[in-house]
């Protein structure tokens, strides 16, 4: 008898703006992803978790006892309410939790969250990273769920994005490229998405924005910030390497549709343009922001377009306070806010 799959069973996973009842964080330690930087990154973090668990509980990874302390001295200098902190010793790499992590999904009407653990391959080139792997069945038992869904496939929490209504984003780069899954078909792996997150409805982009080591994650580009709305990346300079890329993906927007055939509706967010010591672009981008509860923490880098970008978001979120978090020195590792975060939703 053929065994039944989440979605057999009335799981899905929600949009990230329905409530949550935690958000889970690695703390970072990593000097290779972040060389000279890591008391700054730890600085970002301690300001994102302080805020963040004004409204939902912090789930946090430490590796040891030295950086449990590390992390409490950090959070209690900034004023964190620890008392909404749970600290958690495990043997993790680095901190992109979404990546690595359990994708969450819920059953609302027998009450039932479930985690989904993928496979995780740090993209078929850290071979330093793949420890992480471990990392959902580590705190399996500590989270005491209802099921423990394990597809068998690689894929990572940034490569997708769900309206929480059926329909799902993802990029042509990152999801069929060949260090993934290179014995899947398209219609193979949105067999896979459809049977363990629920969705039903695929909207592939093309590329992902320069400088991403993910291969083209779709939270650096394209976000739902409702079911039936989403925010795009745009590079208004036509000299810039991410101007062709992004217009592309525009285009693929303005005919796409959610579940129920709806045009979606459209709204542009400007580019940082950030590049490291080398002069390499770096994957900076307004739309790796996390929706809390009741905050949608944002990065920022220190640019022109930061206060518009706040402000374009704020008109986005009107129920939810909008918040710039300095991510300047997080995003040398190749990511910001989205990227090491993963929410747990209520049910």
């Amino acid at each position: 008898m053929k065994e039944k799959t989440p979605k057999d069973l009335g799981f899905h996973m929600p949009a990230e703006w329905e409530k949550h009842e935690a958000v889970w964080f690695s703390w970072p330690y990593d000097k290779e992803s972040f060389p000279e930087k890591v008391e700054k990154v730890e600085d970002a973090f301690s300001e994102i978790i302080k805020i963040i668990s004004q409204s939902e509980r912090v789930e946090l990874l430490v590796v040891d006892e030295a950086m449990k302390k590390r992390a409490i001295k950090k959070l209690t200098e900034r004023k964190c309410d620890l008392s909404a902190v749970n600290l958690h010793l495990k043997d993790y790499a680095d901190v992109w939790f979404r990546d690595y992590g359990p994708m969450f999904i819920v059953n609302r009407n027998k009450k039932q969250t479930a985690m989904v653990d993928w496979d995780y391959n740090a993209y078929g080139k850290f071979p330093e990273l793949l420890k992480d792997d471990k990392i959902p069945f580590q705190i399996k038992d500590f989270l005491k769920l209802s099921h423990h869904f394990k597809p068998g496939i690689v894929m990572e929490g940034g490569s997708i994005e769900v309206n929480g209504r059926g329909t799902l984003m993802t990029s042509e780069q990152c999801l069929l490229n060949k260090n993934r899954n290179p014995h899947l078909k398209k219609s193979d792996i949105e067999k896979y998405l459809s049977d363990y997150l629920g969705v039903s409805h695929f909207i592939w982009l093309k590329r992902g924005i320069l400088g991403d080591h993910t291969d083209g994650h779709i939270d650096d580009f394209a976000r739902f910030v409702d079911p039936t709305t989403v925010v795009y990346a745009w590079e208004s300079d036509e000299a810039d390497g991410n101007h062709e890329i992004l217009k592309e993906n525009l285009e693929i927007l303005k005919n796409s549709t959610d579940q129920n055939g709806n045009n979606l509706n459209l709204i542009s967010l400007p580019m940082p343009r950030i590049k490291d010591e080398r002069g390499n672009k770096l994957p900076a981008s307004y739309a790796n922001f996390y929706i809390g509860n009741k905050t949608v923490l944002v990065p920022i880098f220190s640019q022109q377009n930061d206060s518009q970008a706040l402000k374009i978001l704020q008109a986005a979120f009107p129920e939810r306070k909008v918040i710039g978090i300095d991510c300047s020195d997080l995003i040398c590792g190749g990511g910001a806010i989205h990227c090491v975060s993963q929410q747990q939703p209520a049910l």
